[in-house]
């Protein structure tokens, strides 16, 4: 029951009627008996500034954070956490009097691929997109993931510029970026043994959509879309038929989301748990 001692959490987007976090966030609340609820709102871009104020004026102990806010909110949080600061974008805040901003997806991702038998350990990857996941990602790569080498691609030319940048002057990583441009995305496939996909091509309701050829896609190839509804993106099932090894974003999904419980309330949460309620929730 919400009473007044029920401590508020939320996700805000634009859009957001997809997200799957409220369902999966509740069912840890009640599997642990916390008196505690999960929501989400749709927040335009222009009224960002008056959400995050009204969240802190009301008390919320959390906020996660999804496109196109992770690098907007920035200016609007009191202090960043060290590995928030390097990549430049933001996707969990932590609300007690002030406002303190952590970054989960990139060691999301990075567990993701790890567990998904596509150690980054000395490989060359290649990143479709450079908003705020694709920062994440590039960064925890660099950082944690002891990779070989880094491309990026995407569609803003001095969004790609500052991350190439940012990745090589913050790690020391070889990285290089470039337009997310046939010619490109054709030479960076042949030369990669990770792609990972970091935009919101392909996601719910534009299921049919792929910023990849079919036909670029081979056996030997790790493939992760960070896009986890559907589960099984365009791009996924493409590469699945043409024998490249696939991870779900649901993995990321679940490991930045079990990662923001314990930055809000120190708590290890039910993984599996997670997977089963996201899971009944996409059938």
């Amino acid at each position: 029951m919400v009473d007044a001692g029920t401590r508020l959490f939320c996700v805000i987007g634009d859009p957001i009627a997809h997200s799957l976090s409220p369902a999966m966030h509740n069912a840890v609340f009640r599997a642990l008996d916390l008196n505690s609820v999960y929501t989400a709102f749709r927040v335009p871009p222009k009224d960002l500034p008056k959400a995050v104020e009204g969240m802190r004026a009301l008390g919320f102990g959390g906020v996660n954070v999804t496109i196109p806010h992770k690098v907007a909110i920035l200016p609007l949080l009191d202090r960043l956490a060290e590995e928030a600061r390097l990549i430049g974008a933001v996707n969990t805040v932590k609300i007690d009097g002030s406002l303190e901003g952590y970054n989960t997806d990139g060691i999301g991702a990075l567990r993701a691929l790890r567990e998904g038998g596509a150690d980054p350990l000395g490989k060359r990857v290649l990143i479709l997109g450079s908003g705020g996941a694709a920062r994440a990602i590039a960064m925890a790569l660099a950082l944690r993931g002891g990779v070989a080498s880094l491309t990026i691609l995407g569609v803003v030319e001095g969004e790609v510029a500052r991350l190439v940048e940012d990745v090589r002057r913050g790690t020391g990583v070889e990285v290089s970026g470039g337009l997310l441009e046939e010619g490109g995305l054709r030479e960076g496939i042949e030369k990669a043994e990770i792609l990972i996909h970091a935009t919101p091509v392909g996601m719910h309701p534009k299921v049919g959509e792929s910023l990849v050829e079919k036909g670029l896609l081979r056996p030997g190839l790790a493939v992760m879309d960070i896009v986890y509804n559907p589960l099984e993106t365009r791009l996924l099932r493409e590469a699945r038929e043409a024998g490249a090894r696939t991870i779900s974003g649901l993995e990321m999904f679940l490991n930045q989301g079990a990662e923001s419980l314990k930055i809000w309330l120190g708590i290890d949460a039910p993984l599996e748990l997670m997977r089963k309620v996201v899971l009944e929730e996409l059938k």
